[in-house]
């Protein structure tokens, strides 16, 4: 599975932040991992500088062989917590596609 993050310009320590969300990618996506083959992550501060509640912006895409890609986005208060949310919600839509055609389990 290949991974790709990118960050905006108003995300601090770039370099540091796209390899913690790679590992994070590679630990919640691990089971279906052999059915992704490119996972793209987009990181954002929706606020930039203005600060506020929830404004992290993380969406997730993984694109399956054979299929239509499939992505899912979280918005939360951290970098972190917004692609954790992401990966989570994009690990069930794997599971739930994947499980419809019966090539997945785990």
């Amino acid at each position: 599975m290949q991974i790709l993050v990118n960050t905006d310009n108003t995300i601090d320590g770039p370099e540091a932040v796209r390899q913690a969300v790679a590992q994070l990618a590679e630990q919640r996506l691990r089971a279906v991992s052999g059915h992704v083959t490119r996972l793209e992550i987009h990181l954002k501060d929706e606020n930039a500088d203005k600060g506020g509640a929830d404004d992290k912006r993380c969406v997730a895409e993984a694109r399956v062989e054979g299929r239509a890609p499939i992505a899912a986005s979280h918005n939360a208060g951290t970098v972190e917590q917004a692609a954790a949310g992401a990966l989570d919600k994009l690990r069930a839509a794997l599971d739930s596609d994947l499980g419809k055609r019966g090539r997945h389990r785990g």
